[in-house]
């Protein structure tokens, strides 16, 4: 979803003690900041500290604490308050002996109080005394008092570049670099009572990463993630989470090769990571010897990464000095590529500071980003109620002796006859002999959710099982499966499965995956280790004959410019659904204020509690369906933004209808308050001269007292330029009552004399 334009809207509850939730209505109007804006605040003077990278920032209340890092020359251990509010830089107070000049240490937050431990010291300058650090130091902020914490017992190797982080009151460190290796190990120590304190190094299970230094870890949905980093002369892009109760580490898989996302950012080293709602966020870092400035996004519940696109009034602080006839113009608000920068976050905006920019320059500048808080999109998770509940089913599939009982109103369900809601037309049988049970309703569940859950990658019965997936995707023409599946399965051949995935191709008549595993195989580097299995020896004469052909004379590279055909989303298909290619099979009559508009019953109850409990339980027998929000019937343009919220998630609408819609998702029991927190923004950000008087009529209707007030008032001081619309004349009488009234109890005398002069 692009939310460039779109503003953060204030959280939004549902009162479900209220009867009637319009005539609860209510708009704070206040400052608002654009979702996904960067913003360049005031960089830090040298007079204050010094430029610098591989340094730490925390947030604490209103501010964020910079410590140490180097200027590139000397190590630094200052400590710097940027206060959010007022914008300002200052040196913090402090008070006892601060740690050791360092860079590559941690910081966090515990209570009211930052620790740092760890890092590399000495004189960079001199080349002399440089060593890791295994200190642990703990800076109150109410006091301003350094502390170092003297423990005994085992200790964690001194390192630098390690990832540190706060989980159940405890301080997590994992990984590093000890001077001479990189790190897997994991250690903790609890920082409630530091008499008591003591190291406990973590017996680690599962998929550890590898060793490895520069790289982030933040906390997310309970869990630690560690993103990408350094392990020797390797880099990559690894995914991997931390369960801190079972101790337990997974490798997250490449989801997005199965459901059509982009794919994760490069790998790289001396980036940031943080969290914010179900997101983490990278940015930056060293990428392939490029230092690049988009912004990862990785969705924790989805599981997937998209690079959110800034908003508009991101690119540039636009000013202009006359100089010599010319402008002198535009700087950026979007901070460049870096390495060895710091983030943190504070309430729903991220602030990142410093880091190495081109030509191995420090910076001391200070950029904020704004998250977006919206509530998130159930649309898929919504359809994939279809098919989990096994209701409203009116086809049924058979393959062989298994049958499926399925939808045909947008995709398929599978479900069972018993189900059905009484009084419907029997099921349409359709038989599908080529297909089996097991691929077909892998199938099923991608047209519902435009997802497959994803199987064991290179897993040999897995593979095989998106095969017969990609090959009844062939069947029935759906481009989009088909390219999710190939590229699981190129994806997923190793030295281990290739000569079985090559064998089944060649029985499925495959030819693009049959030839990218015998162009695998014939690879000087897998060659050898092929033929060498016991599988080789078992391969049909034919295959063999033709990867020995193929490694003694490869065939010519052909290039094709012919654009890949990548299919439609679900998205796009429900859209076109509603549209109109879904017009033969509506079932059922939504009337507004008398007039007909055929929809879709299934789509209807996936997407609506209120629906889904009128067609389970007390169908209209005349299959009719009258709507209204509460005691208002909504117009026919703002039920049609509805519409399209309901088929395909659209949340774009003008602010008129946001406020027939506002009450929606209580009184139609959407998945959560999405459409609501929308039409919050919409209405604050988006009320302006020209559409004034329709949002005023909106707004009586509804009984949303508040916006009918903001509107008189923009009416009032706005009057001259009110007057000349032509809605003016087209006001009911009552409407237009109400603005006399607010002219006279806001308008002096001599006001009105100006204004009736202008008119």
């Amino acid at each position: 979803m692009s939310c460039k334009s779109t503003k953060v809207a204030p959280s939004v509850d549902f009162d479900h003690s209220c009867s009637d939730s319009v005539e609860y209505l209510t708009l704070n109007f206040g400052p608002f900041e654009t979702v996904h804006r960067w913003r360049r605040l005031p960089p830090c003077d040298e007079f204050v500290g010094a430029r610098r990278s591989k340094h730490t920032v925390v947030a604490y209340r209103d501010a964020i604490y910079v410590f140490g890092g180097d200027n590139g020359k000397n190590m630094l251990n200052d400590l710097l308050r940027f206060d959010v509010k007022d914008c300002s830089w200052c040196r913090a107070f402090t008070t006892g002996t601060p740690p050791a000049p360092r860079y590559h240490h941690s910081a966090v937050v515990y209570g009211s109080s930052m620790f740092v431990f760890g890092g590399y010291t000495g004189d960079i300058y001199s080349n002399s005394n440089l060593k890791n650090k295994n200190d642990l130091f703990e800076y109150k902020f109410a006091t301003g008092q350094w502390t170092e914490w003297k423990v005994e017992g085992s200790l964690p190797v001194a390192r630098s570049a390690h990832g540190a982080t706060v989980y159940s009151d405890k301080l997590w460190i994992f990984a590093g670099y000890d001077g001479n290796a990189r790190l897997n190990d994991m250690w903790t120590i609890s920082l409630q009572d530091r008499e008591h304190a003591c190291w406990e190094e973590i017996d680690q299970s599962g998929e550890i990463p590898p060793s490895c230094c520069n790289f982030p870890v933040a906390v997310c949905r309970d869990k630690m993630f560690v993103f990408s980093g350094q392990s020797g002369a390797k880099i990559t892009n690894n995914l991997f989470q931390f369960e801190f109760q079972g101790h337990m580490w997974t490798r997250i898989p490449t989801e997005h090769l199965l459901r059509g996302s982009p794919p994760p950012p490069q790998r790289r080293y001396g980036h940031t990571m943080v969290a914010f709602d179900r997101h983490l966020y990278v940015f930056g870092g060293a990428a392939d010897n490029t230092l690049p400035n988009e912004l990862h996004c990785y969705d924790v519940d989805s599981q997937t990464w998209e690079v959110i696109q800034p908003s508009h009034d991101s690119e540039f602080y636009r000013y202009a000095i006359k100089l010599l006839s010319f402008f002198v113009f535009v700087f950026s608000q979007m901070p460049s590529g870096r390495l060895f920068h710091a983030a943190a976050v504070i309430l729903d905006a991220m602030y990142i500071f410093g880091g190495t920019v081109d030509n191995n320059v420090r910076s001391g500048e200070m950029y904020r980003f704004q998250f977006s808080c919206y509530p998130k999109c159930t649309l898929h998770e919504d359809y994939g109620k279809l098919w989990e509940n096994r209701q409203f089913c009116d086809v049924e599939f058979i393959l062989g002796e298994v049958s499926f009982h399925c939808c045909k109103t947008g995709s398929c369900c599978m479900g069972l006859a018993g189900n059905r809601p009484s009084g419907t037309q029997p099921l349409l049988e359709v038989s599908i002999r080529e297909a089996e049970a097991q691929p077909f309703e892998v199938l099923m569940q991608f047209l519902y959710t435009d997802k497959i859950q994803y199987p064991r990658r290179g897993h040999v019965q897995d593979v095989l099982l998106i095969m017969d997936v990609y090959k009844l995707a062939l069947s029935f023409k759906l481009s989009r499966l088909e390219q999710l599946c190939v590229q699981y399965i190129e994806a997923s051949v190793d030295l281990q499965n290739v000569l079985s995935v090559c064998e089944n191709a060649n029985k499925l008549q495959l030819d693009q995956l049959k030839e990218h595993c015998l162009n695998f195989v014939v690879k000087e580097s897998h060659f050898n280790q092929v033929i060498m299995t016991k599988e080789f020896e078992h391969l049909s004469t034919p295959l063999i004959v033709e990867i020995v052909r193929r490694k003694q004379q490869p065939p010519p590279r052909v290039y094709s410019d012919q654009p890949v055909d990548i299919g439609t989303s679900l998205v796009q298909d429900m859209k076109a659904y509603l549209e109109g290619s879904g017009f033969e099979f509506c079932d059922i009559i939504l009337l507004l204020d008398g007039h007909p508009r055929p929809a879709h019953k299934a789509i209807l109850a996936a997407r609506s509690s209120y629906f889904e409990a009128m067609f389970r339980s007390f169908m209209p027998v005349d299959g009719q369906v009258n709507i209204s929000i509460g005691e208002m019937v909504p117009s026919k343009q703002a039920f049609e933004s509805m519409l399209r919220y309901i088929y395909y998630g659209d949340v774009n609408m003008p602010p008129e209808d946001s406020l027939y819609l506002f009450a929606a998702p209580y009184y139609y029991g959407f998945s959560n308050n999405r459409l609501q927190a929308y039409c919050k923004q919409n209405l604050e950000m988006n009320v302006t001269v020209e559409n004034v008087l329709q949002i005023l009529e909106a707004a009586d209707k509804t009984q949303a007292l508040d916006m009918k007030k903001h509107c008189l008032h923009i009416i009032v001081h706005q009057f001259i330029k009110v007057s000349k619309l032509p809605n003016l004349r087209s006001l009911s009488q009552l409407l237009l009552l109400d603005i006399i009234e607010s002219l006279a109890t806001h308008i002096s005398d001599k006001q009105c004399a100006e204004m009736c002069s202008d008119i």
